[in-house]
């Protein structure tokens, strides 16, 4: 697989030689050419995270683009690895929604709640908030065992994953409303059904982001 990168900040072969030695340095990489004239860098690499050669390129004063000439639908293997990023989003939403869901069910805390009512959209609302930070959590964790510090790690969660775990997270939940008929309980007849519209509605953007500009949760 190859990156081909925008580079900002280079202005010598000086500096494109700091920029294919950090490079070099990330998990993944195979080999690197720099030309500062053009301010362009071509990475061969196996399943390198675009995500930490960005991180590295600004710590060393760098910034980092992905170049695409022609945008298309039909690369398989950015499908395939978007897909895996997306199970993961999906896995994080699902402990908070599912879990919260699961909670009103059993302590019967919404029984009797009327529709529409200001009390029923606090609780509507409430698996969609933990569903989100359940999600930011196992994505910062994940991230951090690539060897980002915390800071980067959820920023990174927060700016990469979180368009894709908001769709997701509304998607679920209407998908439940709907089928419960805002009852606000947990029906797991509509688990399988959750699960698969809660996965494809964001794919198609997590693909995307990740063709064009090489940006994943991770």
């Amino acid at each position: 697989m190859e990156y081909s990168l925008n580079i900002t900040g280079m202005k010598s072969s000086t500096c494109a030689e700091k920029v294919r030695l950090a490079i070099e340095k990330v998990a993944g990489v195979n080999e690197v050419q720099v030309c500062h004239i053009s301010g362009q860098a071509s990475v061969e690499h196996k399943d390198a995270n675009i995500d930490v050669i960005y991180e590295t390129l600004r710590f060393h004063g760098f910034s980092a683009s992905i170049l695409e000439d022609n945008f298309d639908w039909r690369d398989k293997n950015i499908w395939a690895r978007s897909a895996k990023n997306t199970t993961w989003c999906l896995l994080g939403c699902s402990i908070g929604e599912f879990g919260t869901l699961i909670y009103y069910s059993v302590s019967e805390i919404t029984s009797g709640i009327i529709l529409f009512s200001p009390l029923w959209y606090f609780y509507a609302i409430l698996p969609l908030i933990n569903g989100l930070v359940t999600s930011i959590f196992l994505e910062t964790t994940i991230l951090m065992q690539k060897q980002m510090d915390f800071s980067n790690a959820l920023s990174t969660a927060l700016g990469m994953s979180f368009i894709s775990m908001l769709v997701m997270e509304i998607t679920m939940e209407i998908t439940d409303l709907i089928f419960t008929k805002g009852s606000l309980q947990m029906d797991y007849r509509v688990i399988p059904l959750m699960l698969i519209l809660g996965f494809l509605a964001p794919w198609p953007y997590n693909y995307w982001r990740l063709k064009k500009h090489g940006q994943s949760c991770h």
